[in-house]
């Protein structure tokens, strides 16, 4: 072959690897050093075609000076935009440098035209060199594309010095070759980089992140994934098996798991927990959030890994707050309600019976008023620990709560039921006579017992924890100090029910039902920003009922839409009254579930702020835990709903039931109340002082806001106060008032300094 068909197919391959180039910038468009490179490849290329094969009256003087300029400044600055010393406000200097450089060639060249052919050499072969000696120094991970290039540069060099032999066959393959290898390492550096990239990034994560195939092996793993599962480097899993890592899980499991992601109607990503088993035996509680990956067709799962041990050690601190009592140690009515549920499921299964004996201490108040709340609570932990000590060790305590202790006796033969408690009873009311050291004092106590039995006086526990109640109540009424039966001529509870239920049913429209207010002030400026609208009920039949009597009646019967519909209307016409008082910004009031999942609700909400000319933002709305576990779905869309109006929406008795973090999480939630039970304990228990600063923490992190309940002391609002509780609420601040009262207190709050109202001086 003649020499201009080696130059052809050179031209050829450099045309070829410079595309490459060109296309892999198209796929990432960020890594201009690629691009950068192929303009300095393709200008030397079209520059070498033109002095070799361009007919003789082309202007190849100017046209070399340009490409030759070009291609200098592709190769200088794709190397320092690859090294991260050129950013993209620095290209408009860099082209006019060039620009001046290449009028510089021209001028050179144009009285000197010999120089051109050796020069472009020359210089190539320099930046070629300097870019190979740059990449070796500054990239560690890019030593063998500095070797090439330097190779190359240095190849250039010796063509312009005429130490090389002239053969075209031989410089074409050398020139194809060293070409090709420089080309293809400038392709690696830039694919490396951008592994690199990805690296970092999934590295960076403060999560755990690996991608597995559909049978289950680890590609891919972050060092924070490698750590979380007990490995020193992510290198050291690579290639394992899920299966391994994960407590009780099997190759099956994982395949049987993928399965799922092939299923058209299934939502990602999928979100499960599950107990990492590591190196040192130890077990590890992580969320998964896994979603489907698909690679060269394959089908991977992406997978986060969430250390949850903190969440779960919370998690389990509010469940045992929800089923233990703070004072005792021993079960509270939301665990007691439970572990009766299952131990009559278990004796409904064999055949056996139950016995349950309701215990309350007769004048307990006298104690408490007496010696104090510490003194009180004192006698009744010891009183639990004696309790204790007679029983069974399958037997059952509780405090119910107050002065009021319920002891299970679970697994008695068919007929034996009444016998055992009967033996029971008489040992409790023998122990509790001796005296108890309290406070420097002695003090002797008395109790008085009802009894129920399963199955004859009920087949649930609500039932048989309230006719054991019944006849405790019954041996107050005719004295104390005695254990009594249940009987079903005791069952005047049942009528008292009936006779609130019919007089409830006229108090509307006898106008019998008013609202009081109970002011929320804010801890740091101690100024009334919210109320709680209480209802109350006078009756003309009854007298007045106390809403613990009469609330449940309602809920039970249905009524209690009708009344929370009242409530609604009432509480916005006033707040509409207030319209000009400075300080009431939000009214709250209490909601059950029946009153929220009825389907007219919101549109009752929305007439009623309406209406009133109010913002829903003045309308908050208060749940129990009993309302968002009674129906999740119904509850969370409506929830939902009233949140696009703008209503807030507290969680009210925060701890007493099961408070799992998910309900903060499922559930749009603005405010949490604290139970009034742990708030009264936070002087004397520093087990509850320990748990009000952990809900309120947890509070802070969840961005919730947080009021106390119950605070009845200047010690136990000052503490809340100290532990960043937002809103304080109870007798200290005020009891329930009516508005004219309300509005006397605000104006007091107004002129009376914070120091005074949290002192109580």
């Amino acid at each position: 072959m003649d020499s201009q068909t080696y130059i052809l197919f050179a031209l050829a391959v450099d045309v070829i690897l410079g595309v490459v180039l060109v296309f892999l910038w198209l796929r990432q468009r960020d890594e201009l050093h690629a691009i950068f490179w192929a303009v300095g490849q393709l200008s030397l290329t079209a520059g070498t075609a033109i002095w070799f094969l361009g007919p003789a009256q082309w202007p190849k003087l100017m046209s070399s000076a340009i490409l030759l300029t070009t291609s200098v400044a592709g190769f200088w600055s794709g190397t320092e935009y690859f090294l991260g010393n050129l950013k993209r406000r620095h290209l408009q200097s860099v082209l006019v440098f060039f620009l001046g450089f290449c009028l510089a060639v021209y001028l050179a060249w144009s009285s000197h035209p010999q120089w051109i052919q050796n020069g472009a050499a020359w210089i190539l072969g320099l930046v070629i060199l300097w870019a190979g000696l740059r990449l070796s120094r500054n990239r560690n991970h890019f030593r063998f594309l500095g070797f090439v290039l330097m190779v190359r540069g240095a190849s250039n060099l010796a063509n312009a010095a005429g130490v090389v032999p002239t053969n075209y066959e031989l410089w074409f393959i050398y020139s194809a070759l060293i070409k090709t290898v420089s080309m293809l390492s400038l392709i690696y550096a830039v694919q490396e980089k951008i592994q690199q990239r990805y690296a970092h990034t999934i590295d960076s994560l403060s999560s755990g992140f690996l991608i597995q195939d559909r049978d289950g092996y680890i590609h891919v793993i972050n060092e924070r994934g490698a750590r979380l599962l007990g490995y020193a480097c992510p290198a050291e899993i690579v290639g394992t098996h899920i299966a391994d890592h994960i407590s009780g899980a099997t190759r099956q499991m994982v395949a049987d798991y993928f399965r799922r992601f092939e299923a058209a109607d299934k939502h990602y990503p999928f979100v499960e927990t599950a107990t990492i088993s590591l190196q040192n035996g130890q077990r590890l509680p992580v969320e998964l959030i896994a979603s489907p990956y698909f690679e060269r067709g394959q089908l991977h799962c992406m997978v986060q890994l969430m250390d949850i041990s903190e969440r779960k050690k919370k998690d389990e601190q509010l469940f045992r707050a929800s089923r233990y009592d703070t004072v005792t140690g021993f079960l509270n009515r939301h665990g007691l309600s439970l572990e009766l549920t299952d131990l009559i499921a278990h004796a409904r299964g064999v055949g056996g019976e139950c016995a349950i004996l309701f215990i309350d201490v007769d004048k307990f108040k006298r104690i408490n008023d007496s010696f104090g709340h510490v003194a009180g609570d004192q006698l009744l932990n010891q009183m639990a620990q004696r309790l204790h000590g007679l029983l069974r060790a399958d037997d059952v305590l509780a405090r119910f709560g107050g002065d009021e202790f319920v002891i299970v006796l679970p697994g008695l033969p068919s007929g034996a039921a009444r016998t055992m408690a009967a033996f029971c009873g008489e040992r409790l009311l023998a122990s509790l006579a001796n005296s108890f050291s309290l406070a420097h004092q002695t003090i002797t106590v008395s109790a008085s017992i009802g009894v129920a039995c399963y199955p004859e006086h009920g087949h649930d526990a609500d039932t048989l924890i309230r006719n054991a109640d019944i006849a405790m109540y019954d041996v107050k009424k005719t004295g104390r100090g005695e254990l009594r039966f249940f009987d079903d001529a005791m069952n005047a509870h049942a009528k008292q029910v009936l006779v609130i239920d019919g007089a409830l049913r006229g108090a509307i429209e006898a106008g019998e039902l008013r609202l009081v207010y109970q002011p929320i002030i804010d801890a740091r400026s101690g100024k009334m920003t919210k109320v709680e609208a209480l209802l109350r009920w006078h009756s003309a039949l009854l007298g007045p009922v106390a809403p613990d009597r009469f609330i449940p009646v309602a809920e039970d019967s249905g009524l209690i839409v009708e009344l929370g519909t009242w409530v609604l209307n009432e509480t916005c016409r006033q707040l509409a009254r207030w319209r000009e008082v400075s300080g009431i910004a939000t009214v709250s009031i209490n909601v059950s579930a029946r009153q929220l999942l009825a389907p007219e609700f919101i549109g009752l909400v929305e007439h009623a702020l309406a209406v009133n000319g109010l913002s829903a933002s003045q309308l908050e709305l208060e749940l129990t835990e009993r309302v968002l576990i009674d129906d999740g779905a119904n509850v969370r869309a409506t929830l939902a709903r009233l949140n696009q109006l703008g209503v807030s929406i507290s969680l009210d008795d925060f701890g007493t039931g099961y408070s799992s973090l998910s309900y903060l999480t499922q559930f749009q939630i603005n405010t949490l109340k604290i139970d009034r039970s742990f708030v009264m304990d936070i002087e004397h228990s520093a087990r509850s002082k320990s748990l009000v600063a952990t809900i309120i923490a947890m509070g802070h992190s969840l961005g919730l806001e947080l009021v106390a309940e119950g605070v009845e002391t200047a010690f136990q609002a000052v503490t809340l106060e100290e532990m960043g509780c937002h809103y304080l609420q109870g007798y200290h601040i005020s009891k329930p008032v009516a508005p004219d009262e309300l509005l006397l207190f605000a104006a007091r709050q107004q002129s009376a300094p914070l120091e005074w109202e949290l002192s109580g001086n």
